[in-house]
């Protein structure tokens, strides 16, 4: 009997924590309707070695809004039969719409920075953007 209970113990905690993974990261470009969708994309030693990098330039031009990494529940069982040696994740990348981002397209206010990568020019952007949103009490987007 104690068997059983651990035997459905294992299965209860592999149920459950199988789908509790899912990371999502949005870079505030509008974005488009062209996805890369990769589910088994191959990690190993429970994700020390991550899967490798996606490719995105040919496919998204115009730059990437949204990147969602997750390890669902067929992807935890591969990984929990392996011992974790094998750890697939599933990612799933939108590709930007343009270059806008979502506030400016919204009609927020964006600086853009001059000369890229002068110190002088981000310091002035950041500053007067950190002036306006504290005048305005709305946000003021700095693009580099």
């Amino acid at each position: 009997m104690s068997r059983f209970r651990s035997l459905m113990s294992v299965v209860g905690a592999v149920v459950v924590l199988a789908g509790c993974y899912h990371v999502t990261v949005e870079t505030g470009l509008a974005p488009a309707t062209t996805t890369i969708d990769q589910p088994w994309a191959l990690g190993f030693v429970y994700g020390l070695v991550p899967p490798p990098t996606v490719n995105t330039m040919a496919r998204c031009p115009k730059g990437v809004a949204k990147v969602e990494t997750q390890m669902d529940f067929l992807n935890g069982l591969v990984s929990f039969f392996t011992g974790g040696i094998l750890t697939p994740w599933h990612i799933k990348v939108t590709c930007a719409l343009d270059g806008t981002t979502r506030a400016a397209a919204e009609g927020a206010e964006v600086i853009q920075v001059g000369a890229p990568g002068a110190p002088a020019s981000m310091r002035d952007a950041i500053v007067r953007a950190a002036d306006e949103a504290f005048q305005t009490g709305h946000p003021v987007y700095v693009q580099y």
